[in-house]
Formats: structure tokens, sequence, C-alpha cells
């Protein structure tokens, strides 16, 4: 219709959901770390950490998208390390609700639950204690979110750019938002699990078909594909 290939459409829809869900999740383990830091501190903590994942996520799409592009092995590898990332993020969204609630108010720098402090109750750290664990928290989940993008883009490669540029620009602009919103609307954190799963497994798929023959499997598995778009 129009011209334009429903397919693109579907990877494009993908890709800003992936973006969305995993730019929040990003967002509260920064809160998360900075919320035991003073609010001088804190403030600093968390431009430290967005601007850190805004980089990582340029760095990694520089060599992330030409290493899938190999196939075969390399695309299970990036299936299976999404797996991984279903996990994490399942581990995430079964917090409690007062870590959450933190964390939240820590990247807000607003007393959300009206207790009179804004993460009172986080356990006290020191600035290099929260910038180290937000620097190693970055790197997973940028590295995350690029391999995700890929996966979800099937090959589309203005989806691939579209996807990459927009969680850049939500780490550095609308991450607090994010994090707030997906707080408030769980529902779409599980929609973006959901869907990094089937990324996933049609990534792992993709990639063994390379190796052995997989009959066709509707939406997740076409044979040959991988080969073709190589």
């Amino acid at each position: 219709m129009f011209g334009i290939d429903p397919s693109f459409l579907s990877s494009l829809f993908q890709v800003i959901l992936i973006d969305l869900v995993l730019a929040g999740d990003n967002a509260v383990v920064i809160g998360l770390a900075a919320a035991g830091l003073a609010p001088d501190l804190r403030r600093k903590a968390i431009l430290i950490g967005i601007l850190a994942a805004t980089v990582l996520r340029i760095c990694f799409a520089l060599i992330t998208t030409q290493l899938l592009s190999l196939g075969g092995g390399l695309l299970i590898a990036g299936g299976l390390l999404l797996l991984w990332v279903c996990w994490k993020m399942f581990r995430e969204l079964t917090v409690s609700e007062h870590e959450e609630r933190e964390a939240t108010e820590a990247l807000a720098d607003a007393d959300l639950n009206t207790d009179g402090k804004v993460a009172g109750k986080a356990p006290r750290k020191t600035l290099r204690q929260a910038v180290i664990q937000i620097i190693i928290a970055d790197v997973s989940m940028s590295l995350d979110n690029v391999l995700a993008v890929a996966g979800a883009a099937q090959h589309h490669f203005e989806a691939l750019i579209f996807g990459l540029a927009l969680s850049v620009v939500l780490m550095g602009v609308a991450a607090t938002f994010i994090a707030r919103l997906l707080h408030r609307f769980r529902w779409i954190a599980w929609i973006g699990l959901i869907l990094i799963l089937f990324v996933a497994i049609r990534m792992g798929l993709e990639g063994l078909g390379d190796f052995i023959v997989i009959p066709e499997i509707p939406l997740l598995y076409t044979p040959h594909a991988a080969g073709v778009a190589h």
C-alpha cells in the first residue's frame, strides 16, 4: 500500500518499542545506582550515566551491525545474548516496588512518595562507587540495545539507522521521562520483553539456518533468509 513495504513498517514498529523499553530500563538502572548519593552528586552521576550510555550506543552501533552482517555463528551468539537480556529484563521487571520508586525519585529529583526525602531509603554510596556501577551497566545495556535494534530491523537498513539514532536521542533527552512512563504503565515493558524474546529466537534461527536445514516457521524463519541478505 502506497509503495511502503509492510515488513519495513513492522520492523520500524518493533525497533521503536525496543528503544523505548531499553532506554527506560537503562535509565532505571542509572537511577538505582545514583539513588544513594547526595542531591548534587546524584545529578552529576545521572548526567554521567546518560552521556556514557549515549556514547556507548554510538560506538557499539559502528561495530555490531558490521559483525552481525557476517551471519552464521555471530547471529547465533547475538540471539543467545538477547536471551540473556530477556532474563535480565524479567528480573528487573520483578524488582520490588520500593526499589523502583527510589530509582524513579532519583531520576526525577522529586519526592514522589511524599516522605520528605528524595530516594532517602537507598543505601548510601560515594560518587565513585555510583559511577563505576553505572558505567558497567551502561556497557552491557548499550550493547543489548544495539543488538536488539539490529535484530528487529531485519536487514531494513533505514529502520536500523532510525532505531540507532532514536536510541541515542532517547537516552540523551528523554530517559527520565520514559523511565517514569514505564513505571506507571508496566505493561509496556512486558510487551517489550516479549518482543526482544521474539527477536532473539528469530536471530538465532537465522544463524542456525546457515549451518543446518530448518523448515519454514511463520513469522520467525524463512529458509535461506539469512543467506539472501548477505
